[in-house]
């Protein structure tokens, strides 16, 4: 679709491209976001399938910026902006993935690349869950989990005495290989949950919200891309969309 002139949108692009090739990436980041919104508020899929490509591009920099950091802070409290810092942080209990969350949003809002994931209590398998939460109140806010292997040397505590919340000996971040693999394996969770029978408009939508929890995974932002490509051939969807938390009341 060509640039209607005096679109409003194109004009958050054309600025999206500008702070592209500036390295301006948090820059890139915030248009590319506000230009999905309205983009989507006016069923403009066409649109939508364009601006997911820079916006992907720009959180793969900051990515890459925070994993060349490395491991940066293992987090149990709630932290002040003064202590973030460029690098991959790891949230445990007695935090909660709601909280990882502000975590991430305290160093987007301060343009620090940071990888944040949150993980729970070590399972009885030996695994560690881990999770993100979509934004919304107590009863609409959906989270997303996936259990992986924790980083080598972090043994299970379940059974000894004095054994801590965590239910394992983890005081460490781990690197950036394993968070990267963390987060993947999180991100397709997440693709798992959105049905593909669904009308295209309606994966859009679902989409949309597992990517606000799961910024940092590269194929959401492509399935979201698609999806709004299938969109723009079907149309909007005749009928309002179940909300996610209808096909999940227990998911948080």
């Amino acid at each position: 679709m060509a640039k209607a002139p005096g679109n409003p949108i194109d004009k958050l692009m054309d600025e999206a491209s500008e702070a592209l090739l500036a390295t301006e990436y948090f820059t890139v980041v915030k248009l590319c976001k506000r230009a999905l919104e309205r983009a989507r508020a006016a069923d403009d899929f066409e649109r939508m399938s364009r601006i997911v490509l820079p916006l992907q591009e720009a959180r793969r920099q900051i990515r890459q910026i925070a994993c060349d950091a490395g491991p940066r802070l293992l987090v149990t409290q709630r932290l002040k902006p003064s202590e973030m810092q460029a690098g991959l942080y790891l949230c445990q209990v007695p935090m909660i993935a709601a909280e990882a969350r502000d975590v991430r949003e305290l160093a987007d809002s301060k343009s620090i690349p940071a990888m944040v994931l949150c993980r729970e209590p070590m399972t009885r398998s030996g695994k560690w869950p881990i999770a993100a939460v979509t934004k919304g109140g107590l009863v609409d806010t959906v989270t997303v989990r996936a259990q992986v292997a924790p980083p080598a040397g972090v043994q299970a505590t379940h059974d000894q005495p004095g054994s801590t919340i965590t239910r394992d000996t983890n005081t460490a971040v781990p690197g950036a290989e394993w968070f990267q693999s963390a987060a993947e394996a999180l991100g397709d969770a997440a693709i798992a949950r959105v049905k593909p029978e669904l009308p295209a408009s309606w994966r859009v939508d679902e989409l949309m919200l597992y990517l606000e929890a799961i910024p940092d995974h590269e194929k959401l932002h492509q399935r979201l891309a698609a999806a709004c490509r299938d969109a723009a051939r079907e149309g909007p969807a005749q009928v309002e969309r179940r909300s996610v938390m209808a096909e999940n009341p227990f998911s948080f």
